[in-house]
């Protein structure tokens, strides 16, 4: 509800001043702070001067809207010609030699809300500050005090209002100078402070590079070690068997006994060395995960019989839950079984009687929870998370008698890791402890089914990549991400023969090896195709075979994405080029691309700007354009957008050809596939149709020589 506190007649100029000194005294009363009575007083005495100026005179009105939240509205309307350019003046486009407009933007700003009408009839400017949250409530007798006391208060001459102002604007000029000053100091602090972070990151990258040189080194310590450790020690366990086996006479009761230990030494030390190998590998990403589908039942029924014959000597019951309403997993069953080799082995050791129960269960729809629980020593809390550490081990009056390597339980968390999960442990000193093992139903390298072709995207070239293994066609598909390829990933054969037939692929990359077969089969019913078959795989030996068989290439894995690209971009093409769009103002840069080409059988088609570009390509349906992208009509940026966003430019290569030097955010502007840039320096030179050639290449083009007639 607005409640009106008292009104000013626009009659004569000191009028103006009049509202000025009504404004600050409004807002004194209503609890405004000195700064913003100044603020108010100056955006009132701004409109005022206005209507004075232009529409020759007016009313002020001050107004208490009491609704949540309270606010002091002003109100200035005049009987004038009205504000013609009101839309420019807003918007701060309107050039006025008289200033008008100017306090209309600046007042603005000053307020919380702003509007204005204005017509033949005149104008209406209503403007609003929420009054401070510290003011005491605008009740009824409060406002009635208010207004009563605003009609007694005394008015200053119009030239003490002016000392007044000025003393304002000086007060003003302290605080910003005032503001100033501390904003210097606090730049310097903030200087200061960001040369200390930046010495600090410095420092910590130099200290997270040396950490990673210390792990790399680390890594590559255990792996080399491990392999020259086993050469001995396969070697000792030889020798120790031959002499237990008396193949070079007999041995006395003491000798038989010394070999015995030896051997078991040998075996033990085996033992720590392929663990240690194992965590090398899996930190040092060489580990491959072979993902396929198993159930967990024939798991449980292969680990029952590993373990026989540990239970044999054993007065501990191993029980094996049966799984109930458990989901085929598709991940790797040979490092699962790993983990609960090493949990079941370390119950076992802890255990001096009663059971170990292994079981599986679901923790939710994509994630099986594999729990061993003993009821053994236990571990207590303090040890707890210490037992994930290499070469720890918990000192109890067992381990005497039980030996072992302290790396089985790392091992098993970098192994659950590596399949996507995480392990887990819950224990209590005397009563026994559970070992949980969270491992994805789908080992997260391989959710792609690969059964269903994907959405082929017009605008890309679809590759299929028929691989086995999950990782290295997910890898691949990474690779070709952002570009102009579109990767089809096959996890067998017969997928990628059926993908092959239904997405009409510009290439296939091959794995020679598919599930442990050779794939020349397959390899065969894609050449008879005509389709360029990229042949991969991991050892280089394959290459000649693949040569020999036809293949268009051939990639030793592991393939880099450069290596991908590279290779997809010199066979995957759409054939040669037989008709270029050029589209270009400059008469003698098309004349020179023109003659470049014209020992090539392409036919060239000229657009002098953007607009009869764009109109030739919908008319002419050319191979490529060459476009430039400074032309007076509209830019190569717009052209190549308007290409993009139409059903006949959407796929067509571009080679951007301009002498511009391109900044980032241009390129990103360029970003789109199938689009490549060649300078026009370098479509000179005597190097210069190898150049455009490379260009049309990564665009799927190449161009044919003109047939010479004898």
């Amino acid at each position: 509800m607005k409640r009106p506190l008292l009104s000013v007649n626009l009659r004569v100029e000191q009028d103006v001043v009049l509202a000025r000194q009504r404004a600050r005294d409004v807002c004194e009363f209503l609890g405004f702070d000195h700064s913003e009575q100044i603020r108010l007083a100056t955006a009132t005495s701004e409109i005022a001067r206005n209507a004075f100026r232009y529409a020759h005179g007016g009313r002020v009105e001050f107004l208490v809207d009491s609704d949540t939240p309270p606010k002091l509205v002003i109100k200035v309307r005049d009987a004038g010609p009205g504000i013609p350019n009101l839309d420019e003046i807003l918007e701060g486009r309107y050039q006025s030699s008289t200033g008008l407009g100017k306090g209309i933007i600046g007042t603005q700003r000053l307020m919380d809300s702003f509007s204005i009408t204005t017509g033949a009839e005149g104008t209406t400017v209503e403007m609003s500050k929420l009054t401070p949250r510290y003011a005491p409530a605008l009740s009824l007798n409060r406002l009635e005090d208010m207004t009563r006391r605003l009609s007694q208060k005394r008015l200053d001459n119009p030239y003490a209002e002016i000392e007044k102002q000025n003393d304002e604007l000086l007060k003003t000029l302290a605080e910003l100078r005032a503001r100033q000053e501390e904003l210097v100091s606090l730049n310097r602090e903030l200087e200061d402070t960001n040369r200390g972070v930046v010495a600090l990151y410095a420092e910590l990258d130099d200290r997270a590079d040396a950490l990673r040189r210390m792990s790399d080194a680390k890594t590559s310590f255990l792996s080399n070690m491990s392999h020259e450790f086993r050469t001995p020690l396969n070697s000792i366990l030889s020798l120790s068997q031959m002499l237990m086996q008396r193949l070079d006479g007999e041995l006395t009761s003491e000798q038989e006994k010394q070999v015995a230990f030896i051997r078991l030494s040998a075996q033990g030390l085996q033992e720590m060395v392929n663990d240690l190998l194992d965590i090398a590998k899996v930190e040092a990403g060489k580990v491959e995960v072979k993902a396929k589908e198993f159930e967990i039942e024939d798991l449980f029924g292969a680990l029952r019989g590993m373990l026989k014959p540990i239970l044999q000597t054993s007065s501990v019951n191993l029980v094996f839950e049966d799984p109930e309403n458990l989901p085929t997993m598709f991940t790797d069953e040979g490092k699962i079984s790993q983990i609960l080799r090493n949990f079941v082995s370390n119950a076992l050791k802890y255990t001096p009687r009663g059971e170990v129960r292994v079981s599986a269960k679901l923790k939710d729809a994509e994630t099986v929870v594999f729990a061993v629980a003993d009821t053994g020593i236990g571990i207590a809390l303090e040890d707890q998370q210490r037992v994930f550490e290499e070469f720890v081990q918990v000192q109890n009056p067992l381990q005497k008698r039980t030996k072992g390597t302290g790396l089985g339980l790392p091992l098993s968390r970098n192994l659950a890791r590596l399949l996507g999960g995480s392990v887990s442990l819950t224990s209590e000193a005397g009563v026994g402890s559970t070992f949980c093992a969270c491992i994805p139903v789908v080992y997260p390298g391989a959710r792609q089914q690969a059964s269903e072709l994907p959405p082929l995207q017009p605008d890309r070239i679809p590759v299929v990549v028929i691989e086995d293994n999950r990782e290295t066609a997910f890898l691949m598909s990474k690779f070709l991400e952002n570009t102009e390829f579109q990767a089809i990933p096959a996890h067998d054969t017969a997928t990628g023969l059926d993908f092959v037939a239904r997405s009409h692929p510009a290439a296939v990359v091959l794995d020679v090896v598919m599930n442990g077969e050779s794939s020349w089969e397959a390899f065969r019913q894609i050449s008879d195709r005509k389709i360029p078959v990229i042949s991969a795989s991991i050892m280089a030996g394959e290459r000649d075979r693949a040569t020999a068989m036809g293949a268009t290439a051939f990639l030793h894995k592991p393939v880099t994405r450069d290596m991908l690209l590279k290779t997809l971009r010199s066979v995957a093409h759409r054939g040669a080029v037989r008709k270029l769009l050029l589209i270009d103002d400059d008469e003698l840069s098309r004349y020179s691309v023109h003659e470049l080409l014209s020992a090539t059988n392409v036919e060239i088609l000229e657009a002098r700007s953007g607009r009869e570009g764009l109109r030739m390509a919908s008319e002419e349906h050319p191979d490529v354009i060459f476009l430039d992208l400074m032309m007076p009509d509209i830019s190569g940026f717009e052209v190549l957008q308007e290409l993009r966003a139409s059903e006949f430019g959407r796929t067509l290569p571009v080679v951007v050809h301009s002498s511009k030097d391109l900044s980032s955010e241009e390129k990103d502007k360029l970003s789109f596939p199938m689009v490549t840039l060649l300078s026009k320096r370098d479509t000179s030179g005597p190097e210069a149709i190898e150049r455009v050639g490379r260009a049309l290449l990564s665009v799927g083009f190449s161009f044919e020589p003109v047939q010479q007639h004898a």
